[in-house]
């Protein structure tokens, strides 16, 4: 084999082992992407089905029901609101009336099913994509829980 031969075969190679390297390496990212979608856009239906994804808002007031490991209630955001089943040690700040994040996928009857659910850690703050999300949906941040509007329907 010439050296001309040899650097081209040297090239050919490392040329697919960095595209191989960058194929594998978008998959492996791509597999845990999580998108933050609204409670209204779950609502509406626009959500990947065959995904996970984050979900945020606020507990709804008197939703929190909960049997030993396992919690269901009710988030909003402050337009439309949904229900959210998980099984496991929630955090010491979940309560009704406080911000949650909740990482999962939609289940049967349209229940969220959460993997994991985060609580904002201090009065102060809010995760950017929940104050996104909000921001759009509400003119006043200073509504009460209780007086969100239920009329939110499936699409």
């Amino acid at each position: 084999m010439t050296p001309r031969h040899q650097r081209m075969l040297a090239v050919g190679l490392t040329t697919a082992g960095i595209v191989l390297a960058t194929a594998l390496t978008l998959r492996a990212l791509q597999d845990n992407m999580m998108f933050f979608i609204s409670v209204s856009e779950v609502i509406a239906g626009e959500y990947p089905e065959e995904r996970n994804f984050r979900v945020g808002g606020f507990v709804v007031e008197d939703s929190l029901e909960i049997d030993g490991l396992d919690a269901t209630f009710e988030v909003t955001d402050l337009r439309c609101v949904m229900s959210v089943r998980y099984t496991g040690v929630r955090p010491d700040l979940f309560r009704e009336g406080q911000g949650v994040v909740a990482h999962g996928r939609m289940g049967d009857a349209g229940v969220f099913e959460a993997d994991t659910i985060l609580a904002k850690h201090d009065e102060n703050y809010m995760a950017p994509e929940v104050a996104e999300s909000l921001a759009t949906h509400v003119d006043q941040q200073t509504a009460s829980l209780a007086d969100y509007s239920t009329e939110c329907e499936p699409q």
